[in-house]
């Protein structure tokens, strides 16, 4: 084990993480663990769920590694790609959906005495009801861009789909909820 003050530069720990290095996954696991948590936990909410996505993400680290390409960008944006996507993806399974559910409806004293005054309010006018009504490659832009808080181009990334297909569905979708909301 190497000793407690060790720091590696991004390329040698890209190298050892190739190599299977314990010492190095340890190294990734004590610097990046909290920002990845912090990205699934931005996605799904629930802390239980959210740090079983996390050993999930560090699993697929570890046996993806080779795949990583320094020339595509830093492994630190690469890894927050893996954890997003992996939150969505357990978002997206019929069972967490289910529990978000059951969680959203009976969580609404909840939001409130959390802050999430935003939240409550788009609740209260059925705003979640109406996304849910939406073709399903609308719904799931219209979540992450105004219930999760992520960007346009966050989206694209996320998603893996041009910016520019993003902000048409978005149009669409907003358009489509006017339309509803105005019935």
């Amino acid at each position: 084990m190497p000793p407690l003050n060790t720091i590696y530069s991004e390329e040698e720990l890209v190298l050892l993480l190739k190599q299977q290095s314990r010492d190095a996954f340890n190294y990734l696991y004590k610097n990046y663990s909290a920002v990845l948590y912090g990205v699934i936990l931005k996605v799904i909410s629930d802390q239980e769920t959210s740090n079983d996505v996390l050993q999930e993400v560090f699993v697929k680290i570890w046996t993806n590694i080779g795949q990583y390409n320094a020339q595509k960008g830093r492994i630190y944006t690469w890894m927050i790609n893996i954890a997003r996507n992996a939150a969505i993806d357990k978002l997206r399974s019929k069972g967490e959906i289910m529990k978000g559910k059951i969680h959203s409806d009976g969580a609404i004293v909840d939001n409130l005495q959390e802050g999430f005054l935003t939240e409550q309010a788009t609740d209260t006018i059925g705003l979640r009801k109406m996304v849910a009504n939406l073709k399903p490659e609308h719904e799931v832009i219209v979540s992450l861009a105004y219930f999760k808080g992520f960007t346009l181009d966050e989206i694209s990334k996320t998603l893996e789909i041009p910016l520019g297909t993003v902000k048409t569905r978005m149009r669409s979708a907003i358009g489509q909820l006017r339309e509803i909301f105005s019935s």
